[in-house]
């Protein structure tokens, strides 16, 4: 069963995806009734799945391992996936 969420969860991992081209990430939206955003970069193939979830704080993007960024700033959370993908890079 879908949450309340779905919708504005969507929204924020769309926005997400529209970035990341430009940080040398792919990614793919699955799961139809609680989305979530399959992300991997083609260089290294390493790849995560990306949450979004309600917080205090507003949204927030969680993956593994360990990492989060906020859907209210985008540029760093991207910046921050793809150094979790292709660690050899400069932050």
């Amino acid at each position: 069963m879908a949450s309340g969420y779905t919708g504005e969860r969507r929204v924020h991992l769309e926005a997400l995806a529209e970035l990341l081209p430009t940080h040398g990430l792919v990614s793919r939206m699955i799961g139809n009734e609680d989305p979530v955003l399959w992300v991997w970069h083609p260089r290294t193939g390493r790849q995560t799945i990306i949450f979004a979830t309600p917080s205090n704080h507003g949204w927030q993007f969680l993956w593994s391992p360990g990492g989060q960024g906020s859907a209210d700033d985008l540029e760093p959370t991207a910046a921050a996936l793809r150094l979790t993908l292709d660690p050899s890079q400069p932050g």
